[in-house]
């Protein structure tokens, strides 16, 4: 993925075409994609993304805080870009992979760096809904109950190893995570803006852990694995005793309104009609396949579009592109379909998109 350059020798000007990166002559695998079409559909006026100073300024600054996440988590650029492009999206992330690589590192620091408010629930057996939610406390002296809010009213909650929670207190999220809302005692709270929740779950058959249902990760945005680091990334990590400090900090690079601007700018990124087609296609494709049981929902195709939008901005580019779908198509659709062989794992899922992928019409 490619970020704003922020090295110091860039112009102004060079860094504003980085952002402002409009050209008419795209290409795709060889064949011209016309960017004028891809910015809009056949159905709606268009309506162009705004290039303010502002917009380019939270671009660099979020070019920034991937450069200072980088430094903390070596070797992991891939899921490092990911994750800003499920911010922007504004949708919830899933870290699986072993205990000890990162992922509750990566989830503090990324808070740190966007100044966000953040919780971290450890989630355990005997974690009940209310531990997250909130509960109504009674008060003798007035006779009332009062309402006491739980870690989930943040901007950024970390879910450390949810799958060792119960599935009743798993369920307390479903909610929080497809409306930025809770609903406690028949009433209604609206969540923090932004809101994003990031949990980490311990690869499956682990002793004690409690499988996610498909409801469940159907919200989630993203399934991400950050896997083992390369050697030297290791020693590089092992030689920085910065970061083990007691006293370590993040300077946040970056305001939460900045923040909120850009998904703004996300949402109003325009998408072809072509586009939103081959979306359709790829889903339908995982309907059809012999060898999945379920197929992706169309929860599913709108939050791959979504994150096809966020992708573009981060791109510098006002409109989506095959390549936006085809990065992303993996790490949204994977953990929404179910294959239909037993002894399953997330990479064979995966392996199936990838054929799906390969084998569907690009449009041009």
């Amino acid at each position: 993925m490619l970020f704003v350059s922020t090295h110091p020798s860039d112009s102004g000007q060079s860094r504003r075409r980085g952002v402002e990166r409009l050209s008419n002559n795209a290409t795709y695998r060889g064949k011209p994609f016309n960017s004028d079409a891809a910015m809009q559909s056949q159905d709606t006026e268009p309506t162009s993304v705004p290039a303010s100073d502002s917009t380019r300024d939270a671009l660099q600054q979020i070019a920034q805080v991937r450069d200072a996440l980088q430094d903390i988590i070596r070797g992991k650029a891939e899921v490092i870009d990911s994750l800003l492009t499920a911010l922007l999206a504004e949708g919830s992330v899933l870290l699986e992979d072993v205990p000890g690589v990162g992922k509750t590192t990566l989830a503090k620091s990324l808070a740190s760096l966007l100044n966000l408010e953040f919780q971290r629930v450890q989630c355990t057996p005997d974690l009940l809904p209310a531990d997250i939610l909130g509960s109504s406390i009674y008060q003798p002296a007035s006779g009332t109950f009062e309402f006491r809010r739980g870690p989930i009213f943040c901007d950024l909650l970390i879910a450390d190893e949810i799958n060792r929670a119960s599935p009743r207190t798993q369920s307390a999220l479903l909610e929080a995570m497809a409306e930025a809302q809770v609903t406690i005692d028949g009433t209604r709270h609206e969540l923090h803006q932004p809101f994003l929740v990031i949990a980490t779950q311990n690869p499956s058959g682990f002793e004690g852990t409690y499988p996610l249902p498909e409801s469940q990760l159907d919200r989630f945005l993203f399934r991400l694995s950050m896997n083992y680091p390369d050697a030297e990334s290791e020693v590089e990590l092992l030689l920085d005793r910065s970061i083990d400090e007691p006293g370590f900090y993040l300077r946040p690079l970056m305001e939460k309104n900045r923040l909120i601007e850009l998904q703004q700018v996300v949402r109003h990124v325009e998408v072809n009609k072509k586009i939103a087609n081959y979306i359709v296609m790829l889903v339908n494709a995982t309907r059809r396949d012999t060898r999945v049981r379920i197929g992706c929902s169309p929860r599913g195709s709108k939050m791959l579009l979504r994150a096809a939008q966020a992708r573009a901005v981060l791109q510098g580019r006002q409109y989506v592109l095959p390549d936006d779908v085809q990065a992303l198509a993996v790490e949204v659709m994977s953990h929404r379909i179910s294959l239909r062989s037993n002894g399953i794992n997330p990479e064979d899922a995966a392996h199936v998109i990838r054929d799906i992928v390969e084998s569907t019409e690009v449009p041009v």
